[in-house]
């Protein structure tokens, strides 16, 4: 994405453009998200990103001081919608919380198939990336996993609770490798265009947390 910075504007736009500013700032962060998921965030071009939203060119600092902070919105953006997409399945307790877990693994196979293995993971592709970066993606994409370790950990927990899980494990740490396995096995799945990396993780996973 190569750019030159332009200083915005101090200041918020009137509220009659409230809405309007909104609406189109959502809309490059929802193309972003779309194309980093596929190509990157070094391979990605800010003209794509602003053709497919719509946006006149040269707009794009109205809305974002420049590219890193572009960045570190995507990151924020993507860090909340899978929260909420993960939560969807480790919170619905008509299910057991290793059931959960493999309730999220479904849904994220059927994501990746939808778009053809495509998109993966966005955490994970910045991560891949964190070399040529901006340092300040760093902190932004460690805290995120470790809200998605969080989540998992919860529920492995509760799965100890109820005995499907041995006692002398540590939540916190088998929630560590879960997220650490998985990145791997989707960017395999993309790999391969195939659904089966992400099984075998979760069947070496569910064996292994059963029989620890």
């Amino acid at each position: 994405m190569e750019s030159t910075p332009v200083k915005r504007k101090r200041g918020r736009p009137p509220k009659s453009q409230n809405a309007g500013y909104q609406d189109t700032r959502q809309a490059l962060i929802r193309v972003g998200l779309a194309a980093l998921t596929e190509k990157g965030y070094s391979y990605t071009g800010l003209d794509e990103i602003l053709r497919q939203a719509s946006v006149p060119k040269g707009s794009f600092y109205h809305y974002f001081e420049n590219k890193e902070a572009f960045g570190k919105a995507l990151i924020e953006a993507y860090g909340h919608f899978f929260a909420v997409k993960l939560e969807r399945s480790l919170s619905d307790t008509s299910l057991q919380p290793l059931a959960r877990i493999q309730a999220f693994v479904d849904d994220a196979k059927a994501g990746m198939q939808k778009f053809d293995y495509r998109r993966g993971c966005l955490i994970g592709n910045l991560g891949q990336e964190m070399a040529a970066l901006p340092e300040s993606f760093r902190d932004l994409l460690r805290e995120t996993f470790q809200d998605w370790e969080a989540r998992i950990a919860r529920v492995l927990g509760e799965a100890q609770h109820v005995g499907e899980m041995s006692g002398k494990v540590s939540p916190g740490s088998m929630a560590q490798f879960f997220w650490i396995g998985w990145e791997g096995a989707v960017l395999r799945a993309k790999l391969e265009k195939s659904s089966q990396p992400l099984d075998q993780f979760a069947e070496g996973f569910m064996a292994l947390v059963r029989s620890s």
